[in-house]
């Protein structure tokens, strides 16, 4: 009953968080998810219910969409899908837990220092190209993205709309690259299943919560969940 409640309210929290950044699900989720479930679990589990929040927003805010930029990542996350998969067939789940918090570490602390880099097209397929491995190796592609589009301050509502769209294609080929290479299990469906009410609330709770919650105080409250999120997967 334990562990059911805490994997309630790791999606419950995680759904609302998503609503506002457009990134901040499988950044929160999978490091906790890692403590209740197999990694191979957890990471699809992620991927499912990342997938279904893709699929929930997309259609309000598709007219925001970066096509080029789109389509440039999405190129660039092919070359970067069997890497990931090969990662995610070997991975040992110390080495996991330790590279998961240093990467959230050096992405808060990246975005802390304001951190800016000029876009071009070759760095639109790298970025891509990263995410599509972290994506089918611990199912997280948004670090890449987020630290990409914030470094080169493109526009909130088309950074959010283009890495919702992103994910659509990326999580759906993830998915369907780990059950053929790597297997799935009943573990995994069931609790995607049981998790789907959570998601929805986290949803409508997220549109309320952020329409009187102060942008600096959400950034604030953001770089503490990342930096206690890497620290407890370090410890």
């Amino acid at each position: 009953m334990g562990t059911m409640f805490a994997f309630a309210a790791i999606v419950l929290l995680a759904s609302i968080l998503q609503v506002s950044t457009g990134f901040g699900f499988s950044i929160m989720a999978t490091p906790f998810l890692l403590m209740i479930f197999l990694p191979n679990e957890a990471i699809q589990i992620n991927i499912i219910l990342s997938l279904l929040i893709s699929v929930s927003l997309i259609w309000k805010i598709r007219h925001d969409i970066d096509i080029r930029l789109l389509k440039r990542v999405v190129v660039g996350s092919i070359a970067g899908v069997p890497l990931g998969i090969l990662v995610f067939m070997t991975m040992d789940i110390n080495a996991l837990k330790l590279g998961l918090g240093v990467l959230l570490l050096l992405l808060t602390l990246l975005l802390m220092c304001n951190f800016k880099i000029q876009r071009t097209s070759a760095r639109d397929f790298v970025v891509g190209g990263l995410s599509g491995v972290l994506t089918t190796s611990i199912g997280m592609p948004g670090p890449p993205l987020l630290l990409y589009f914030t470094g080169t301050d493109t526009e909130k509502s088309k950074l959010r709309a283009t890495t919702l769209a992103f994910y659509l294609f990326i999580y759906a080929i993830s998915l369907m690259s780990q059950t053929v290479f790597a297997g799935t299990n009943q573990t995994v469906w069931t609790s995607s299943l049981l998790a789907i009410p959570m998601v929805f609330l986290g949803l409508f709770l997220g549109q309320i919560v952020f329409k009187w919650l102060n942008p600096r105080i959400f950034k604030v409250l953001t770089y503490i969940l990342l930096v206690s999120t890497g620290i407890y997967l370090l410890l």
